[in-house]
């Protein structure tokens, strides 16, 4: 039997609903939580076939560890990370432009947690990782991502060279992030399919990664320092992208 978690929050559970309700095995509505957005998380779990009980408040504070839980909690089958196949049987599902984010050799746990976390904030439909040099899904990045491992999909490639040409295949536009690149990324166009590819701890992306790209930016660095965490930058990244493509 696959192992189990929990999850709470309307917007997390109405995105696992969205997204991957086939790992949701059971769900929780707190009693008396009958507004628009309640009505909604019933309609979804109706129309998907899921089991939904009632609980009192107390309940679902006992359940969460008195996490502010906003009266909806699921049990969902813990996530565990994606093969190619898997990443491309989604992007195959997604109606919207994809917006995914590359990650070459981030080794550490702490900055892949932190990485998740982001990615989920602004989108991320999946992050992708290749099999050698990189972090996996351990308990440190599953603690430091709160929650975020179970929202966005970690997919566990093995070469990610070829992920890469797969995506441009796709029409996805990549974009890596580099310190010497000539252009600054709010000059770049991160609207419509886009993969961000951000390099790891101390090399930055490999040049089989680097000539992979479409094309390459970098952040404003006006200070004495010469690079960031990579978990760092890639959320200036992303909140980039997320602005332009708000707009």
């Amino acid at each position: 039997m696959s192992e189990r978690s929990l999850v709470h929050g309307l917007h997390a559970v109405r995105w696992l609903l969205k997204r991957h309700p086939e790992r949701v095995r059971q769900l929780w509505l707190q009693s008396g939580r009958d507004d628009g957005r309640g009505a909604e998380i019933q309609e979804m779990a109706r129309s998907l076939g899921l089991s939904l009980q009632r609980a009192d408040a107390r309940t679902l504070d006992k359940m969460t560890g008195e996490a502010a839980h906003q009266g909806v909690v699921a049990e969902i089958a813990a996530a565990r990370s994606w093969n190619e196949d898997e990443l491309w049987s989604f992007l195959d599902r997604v109606t919207e432009p994809p917006l995914l984010l590359l990650l070459d050799g981030v080794q550490d746990p702490h900055n892949l947690g932190a990485c998740l976390r982001t990615a989920d904030a602004c989108g991320v439909l999946a992050v992708v990782v290749p099999k050698d040099r990189a972090a996996g899904l351990t308990p440190t990045v599953r603690k430091v991502a709160a929650g975020a491992a179970e929202t966005v999909p970690l997919a566990i490639v093995t070469n990610l060279a070829r992920v890469m040409r797969t995506l441009k295949d796709r029409q996805v536009w990549i974009v890596g992030a580099t310190a010497d690149a000539e252009k600054f990324v709010h000059e770049a166009q991160l609207q419509g399919p886009l993969a961000i590819a951000m390099g790891g701890e101390g090399e930055g992306l490999r040049r089989l990664t680097r000539d992979s790209c479409d094309y390459l930016v970098r952040l404003p660095m006006l200070g004495a320092v010469e690079s960031l965490n990579v978990s760092v930058a890639a959320g200036m990244m992303l909140y980039e992208a997320v602005r332009q493509r708000s707009n």
